[in-house]
């Protein structure tokens, strides 16, 4: 009789942790980043120490890029990512913004200097990479002027490309 009780209280107990792990998981996974989806917010400073809001950034098109200085897929995509940026130089409908992902903040600058490349960094402090399900870099996403994620795009690209230069003035155009 006593272990029956015994087993009751711990079927009992198992269940409410299943049911508490369940509901965690459910709640992590709507923080999550997706396609079509708003963007998760972020506030965020860079390596300057200004602060960065995504939702000071409705109305332009925002690239938001994950990088580290240890990554040698992200060594092959930062200068078109700095083409990409100089090409753009006064556009004001476009934003790109680089956050660095379990790297060292100075590792990274001096990295940056080394090659000249002048984007913005923001240093992930608050785990913003685990709210847009970052599992590696490079990662970006293409955020609309509404602050819809449009694209994620996994590994590098040559952002300076005709056919991505040409994708991205096409969403800054539309808007949508």
């Amino acid at each position: 009789m006593k272990n029956k009780g015994v087993i009751l209280l711990l079927i009992l107990a198992i269940g409410i942790a299943a049911v508490l792990f369940l509901t965690k998981t459910d709640e992590t996974t709507k923080k999550r980043a997706a396609v079509g989806l708003d963007a998760p917010s972020f506030e965020l400073k860079d390596t300057e120490g200004r602060t960065w809001k995504i939702s000071d950034l409705k109305g332009k098109v925002v690239l938001l890029n994950f990088w580290a200085s240890w990554c040698d897929s992200c060594k092959e995509e930062n200068p078109s990512i700095q083409n990409l940026i100089n090409a753009e130089k006064g556009n004001d409908k476009f934003v790109f913004i680089s956050v660095l992902y379990k790297d060292d903040p100075s590792r990274a600058m001096e990295y940056m200097k080394a090659n000249g490349f002048n984007f913005t960094v923001l240093i992930d402090d608050k785990n913003i990479a685990n709210e847009y399900g970052i599992t590696g870099v490079p990662e970006t996403f293409v955020i609309n002027k509404n602050g819809i994620i449009k694209e994620k795009v996994v590994g590098p690209i040559k952002w300076d490309s005709p056919d991505v230069r040409a994708a991205t003035m096409k969403l800054i155009a539309d808007g949508s």
